[in-house]
């Protein structure tokens, strides 16, 4: 399984903050190749800025479902329209307004 760091809160990999029922995803960093809940966990815990996952790297492995712990690559979690197309939990869809902390666009 995949270790989290930073600062969550629970298994399914909601933080201090973001803990909403659908906050339950991971991102592994490029700038680190760590998985963290969110850009202001790895702000507080690192002491380096995030680097952006470009367009051409979307096939790795960089989003973790809190749910099934199954590892998406950039482009599947791009696609699922907010769902795990694994185990079918929910994304939270507001997430897409962070999108610029980590991905591209």
């Amino acid at each position: 399984m995949q270790k989290v760091k930073g600062k969550p809160i629970d298994a399914q990999t909601r933080c201090v903050h973001y803990h909403s029922a659908l906050d339950i995803i991971a991102i592994k960093l490029k700038c680190c190749g760590e998985y963290y809940p969110c850009y202001f966990c790895h702000q507080e815990t690192t002491d380096h800025e995030v680097v952006v996952w470009s367009k051409n790297e979307w096939d790795t492995g960089a989003i973790l479902c809190g749910a099934c712990k199954h590892e998406m690559t950039i482009a599947e979690y791009k696609a699922c329209n907010y769902t795990c197309p694994f185990c079918k939990s929910a994304f939270n869809p507001k997430c897409i307004n962070h999108d610029h902390f980590y991905f591209e666009e």
